[in-house]
């Protein structure tokens, strides 16, 4: 499959925001069972991974169309899904929540409603109505921002694997509630930082991207 339209110079670079998504795609996504869906994927090896150096919403824009008509090209057996992590284009909250309906406008525009869709990830993610703390919002935190491309004929199929999938998330948010939990996700450079306390104010581990454990 084609690379990127704009690619890092670095291969080490993209290299290692890849490996940050992966971990956090295993250890947070799967690993707290935030998304039921997401193991096979993983597993069979079935998602995309594109990173972009783009740097401003317009060539994130372009970006987004080339990879969604990839993605509708692509045989499912082979790319079911699509990350496009985007470290260096709006890498603002806000600016990213503005961009998201240019996204779902470049699906329409591309005939694609109904067939593929995007969800989105960024490290300082909030959900509209909640405080900047609410624990939900980590369901939704990412090392990077990433535009998530979606097959809308798989989420039918998950869900019909899946139909409790919503009553999973709402229990694992309210558990965390309940118990007094604090996680929170600190983007440092290239690495997810993982803080679980407990409702005392004691830490009790804070994992990176790496993998390594860290007690500070």
């Amino acid at each position: 499959m084609r690379d990127v339209l704009i690619p890092y110079a670095d291969a080490a670079t993209a290299a290692a925001v890849v490996h940050s998504t992966q971990f956090w795609l295993e250890r947070a996504v799967i690993g707290l069972n935030l998304c039921p869906f997401a193991k096979a994927v993983h597993v069979k090896r079935q998602i995309r991974y594109a990173v972009t150096a783009a740097t401003s919403a317009a060539e994130l824009l372009a970006e987004l169309r080339h990879e969604l008509q990839l993605l509708q090209q692509a045989k499912p057996e082979e790319v079911e899904t699509t990350l496009l992590i985007h470290p260096q284009a709006l890498t603002d909250f806000i600016d990213f929540n503005f961009f998201l309906p240019e996204a779902d406008r470049a699906i329409r525009d591309l005939g694609l409603e109904g067939t593929l869709q995007v969800a989105s990830f960024h490290p300082a993610y909030e959900f509209a109505g909640g405080a900047p703390d609410d624990i939900a919002n980590c369901t939704n935190r990412s090392p990077y921002p990433t535009l998530h491309l979606l097959r809308e004929a798989s989420i039918d199929r998950a869900v019909a694997a899946f139909p409790d999938a919503a009553a999973i998330y709402e229990r694992y948010i309210a558990t965390l509630r309940r118990l007094g939990h604090e996680v929170s996700a600190i983007r440092m450079f290239d690495v997810l930082i993982c803080t679980i306390s407990d409702g005392h104010g004691r830490r009790l581990r804070r994992v990176g991207c790496d993998g390594a454990t860290h007690n500070k």
